[in-house]
């Protein structure tokens, strides 16, 4: 009987042995490396900017209206969007580089004032890629007017101090928050910068923007723990 007792024993006290390395092991593996890797697939900015909402993981797309990039890259970040959880909202801050985009920049801002149809923005595309530096007041106001507006409303709204404040906080907001190096890029939550080349492609610059999106509800969740 005594003898069952210490066989029953040291199996037990052995099996106890055997979990404990088993969990030592596990735990002493290596954490798999992160998908994406600041530094080499995004730029973690130097100052966080102030994003449009606290209730929203906001997605800045950085784009220009004469880049034939970002018009390749509008049907891939609208079907990106329409499958885009609830927290997330995408905004767009227009590039300025030079003086000649301003007004290119404008008519972002014209037609979001106007709450105009996506299509106007596919529009706008299609006429600027073909002619970059064009900056022809009556051929912007033809476009908007294939939308059911009219030239003197359009005309007004180009040329008002509300439009022209816009453009010159995008291009500030673009040069010293943002630190822009092309278009298209991404901007999420106002922290990270994601570019094409450093994605690995536009496909690959959604990729990492989910990937932030993710790491940014991580964060929230630990901070209202």
């Amino acid at each position: 009987m005594k003898q069952m007792f210490r066989i029953s024993s040291f199996i037990a006290v052995a099996s106890l042995l055997v979990a404990q390395f088993a969990v030592q092991l596990v735990t002493a593996q290596p954490l798999a490396p992160p998908k994406f890797i600041a530094g080499t697939h995004y730029e973690v900015l130097p100052s966080p900017v102030k994003v449009a909402g606290d209730d929203k993981i906001e997605v800045m797309e950085i784009f220009w209206y004469g880049c034939g990039h970002c018009e390749t890259f509008e049907p891939l970040l609208a079907s990106w969007e329409k499958r885009a959880a609830e927290d997330v909202v995408l905004l767009r801050t227009p590039a300025v580089w030079q003086k000649s985009m301003r007004s290119h920049a404008a008519l972002y801002y014209v037609a979001a004032a106007l709450d105009a149809p996506h299509q106007l923005h596919t529009d706008l595309f299609a006429l600027l890629v073909k002619n970059r530096a064009l900056n022809d007041e009556k051929k912007f106001a033809e476009v908007f007017a294939k939308h059911g507006i009219s030239e003197e409303k359009f005309g007004k709204l180009f040329k008002s101090f509300g439009i022209t404040t816009k453009v010159n906080q995008g291009e500030k907001r673009l040069r010293k928050n943002y630190r822009a190096q092309g278009t298209p890029e991404l901007i999420v939550n106002g922290k990270y910068r994601v570019g094409t080349r450093s994605a690995g492609g536009q496909a690959k610059m959604l990729e990492v923007v989910d990937f932030l999106i993710q790491q940014e509800r991580k964060a929230a969740l630990a901070a209202a723990a």
